[in-house]
């Protein structure tokens, strides 16, 4: 099978024009802001990629969606980026249909029939600061939970549906507080968006900052855990965790696929570079399909959780040698007749810049390996 072969074979099935779309694109086309690869995705039902098809959805398992997210990588790393935070919103919401006794499966059909993206207000990018700790704030209501915070950034902000965001609010049975996640109408009063990503990488995952002022979430649109604020982990935000890793890595794995296929195309670069190069880049997508293959569709417990760093941080490595070489190879005349090799070799560094980092989680997976319970920081 060709490189990518197997990739775009699933993106094919599962969401069909799609990469034929993004290939009719130039790369600077994908990556600015604005780009038209979000309505593509949008248009040919990408929002309900990991919907069981019960409700609607495609259906894709953990195994092609990674293969899925590495092929719209190879294509455009802003919208592989991007579709990840919908993707990581929507895969607690799948777990939690299976596992709860609320509504959360009308949610999913909603978002099937709608079409709906979701973006991320959790947590992420606070220097110092857990992302299992709320940066949004709540006050119960006699009509809902109004909510106020702002999230800097977030993907997919001037094209989402919905806003997804973690809250702690008091418990039913009103001993203590616990975390829950509230689901926000893009359309609707207090929400703004502001401009914040001033890098020229992944400008198109639309990653600007979206405040949440007095917004009002009815009861239907809260999901309630079973976890209080800390550092301790739940069934649900360990899965949601794993397919984050596996999903983000794929994606910046198919970026530096990108440039790799360059390469094999280029029969005059060695045999011997080509082959080192590609053995390189499916060793680190073997070991993401491995973990992926594990999740299946039931709760991930936290060991898989620990295998998912492990890759996501292995993977870091590979491209930092890939990418380089993959470069090199290609020449100057190469790199200077377009500005594509450039831009994927910047792109693909975003994945180290990802929570959680893997010098704030050395000591966590350390402790782990003596036998104590992991914690994310």
């Amino acid at each position: 099978m060709r490189f990518l072969g197997r990739e775009r074979a699933a993106l094919e099935a599962l969401l069909p024009g799609l990469d034929a779309e993004l290939a009719s694109r130039p790369l600077g086309e994908l990556e600015s802001p604005g780009s038209p690869g979000i309505k593509a995705f949008k248009e040919l039902g990408g929002p309900g990629l990991l919907v069981p098809t019960a409700h609607g959805g495609k259906g894709a398992d953990a195994l092609n969606a990674v293969r899925v997210q590495r092929a719209i990588g190879s294509r455009s790393p802003s919208l592989a980026v991007a579709t990840t935070m919908h993707h990581f919103s929507l895969a607690s919401l799948v777990v939690l249909s299976e596992t709860g006794n609320g509504f959360e499966w009308m949610l999913l059909t909603g978002i099937v029939d709608g079409n709906l993206l979701l973006a991320s207000g959790f947590a992420e990018g606070q220097p110092g600061g857990s992302i299992l700790r709320p940066t949004m704030t709540a006050r119960v209501t006699d009509e809902g939970i109004r909510v106020d915070g702002a999230k800097r950034p977030c993907s997919l902000a001037r094209s989402m549906d919905l806003l997804t965001a973690s809250v702690m609010v008091p418990r039913l049975d009103g001993t203590g507080e616990q975390l829950a996640v509230v689901l926000i109408p893009a359309d609707g009063p207090g929400i703004a968006v502001a401009p914040f990503w001033g890098s020229f990488a992944l400008a198109g995952a639309e990653s600007d900052q979206v405040t949440v002022t007095d917004v009002l979430v009815p009861p239907d649109l809260v999901v309630r855990t079973d976890v209080p604020e800390g550092q301790v982990l739940d069934d649900i935000q360990t899965t949601g965790f794993v397919w984050f890793e596996l999903l983000m890595t794929a994606s910046y794995l198919g970026a530096a696929s990108a440039l790799v296929e360059r390469v094999v195309a280029n029969e005059r670069i060695p045999d011997i570079e080509r082959v080192r190069l590609v053995g390189e880049t499916e060793a680190a997508m073997a070991a993401v399909e491995n973990v992926a293959r594990q999740t299946g569709n039931a709760l991930c417990d936290q060991s898989l959780l620990v295998d998912s760093l492990y890759v996501r941080y292995a993977a870091q490595d590979t491209i930092a040698r890939v990418v380089p070489r993959a470069v090199e190879l290609l020449g100057g005349l190469n790199f200077m007749s377009s500005d594509d090799i450039g831009y994927l070799a910047a792109a693909v560094n975003g994945l180290g810049l990802h929570p959680p980092a893997r010098s704030r989680m050395s000591g966590p997976l350390a402790r782990h390996l003596g036998g104590q319970p992991l914690e994310i920081v």
